[in-house]
């Protein structure tokens, strides 16, 4: 395969990676990864050396723990039930299915299910599902956050050259 076909893909990936981090239906941040590690590989890892990859990686893996992590702090906050968290959990898995709504969705019903199971009252299992709803969203910025300073890391470094 011609050296320009490898730039293409590369380049693909993370853009691909990219919107994918903003619409949460593609892995994000290990794509944008795989494109970055296409790319340092193209150039014999020159420009991006084995420093830099395995700091590249560090974030990525950080953004998949923020993805799981993000919607069980925020129904953990306000006062949710071991199977509300269990819930959010679940929901989080199952919304994957149904694309962007069920990302979005998912894990909020599942945290009320949990809680109305727990508590049997529906003001409360209405303010877990809204704090796990809400620590998604933080947990969303936060991996938009990682995701673009993993692009930046990658732009400065190959600019910069020098096997980091």
């Amino acid at each position: 395969m011609d050296v320009v076909w490898w730039w293409i893909l590369s380049i693909t990936l993370i853009i691909v990676g990219v919107v994918g981090t903003f619409a949460p239906v593609l892995p994000g941040a290990g794509i944008v990864f795989l494109g970055m590690l296409v790319a340092a590989w193209i150039d014999h890892f020159h420009r991006i050396g084995w420093i830099t990859l395995t700091f590249l990686a560090v974030l990525t893996v950080l953004v998949f723990v923020i993805d799981v992590v993000a919607a069980l702090i925020g129904a953990k906050r306000v006062g949710a039930s071991r199977l509300a968290l269990i819930g959010a959990t679940v929901g989080t898995f199952v919304g994957m299915f149904f694309g962007i709504p069920g990302i979005v969705v998912g894990p909020f019903i599942g945290a009320v299910i949990g809680e109305l199971i727990a508590r049997r009252r529906l003001d409360v299992a209405t303010r877990v599902g809204i704090g796990t709803w809400l620590g998604m969203v933080v947990g969303a910025l936060a991996k938009i956050a990682v995701v673009l300073t993993m692009l930046g890391v990658f732009i400065v470094s190959y600019i910069v050259g020098g096997r980091t």
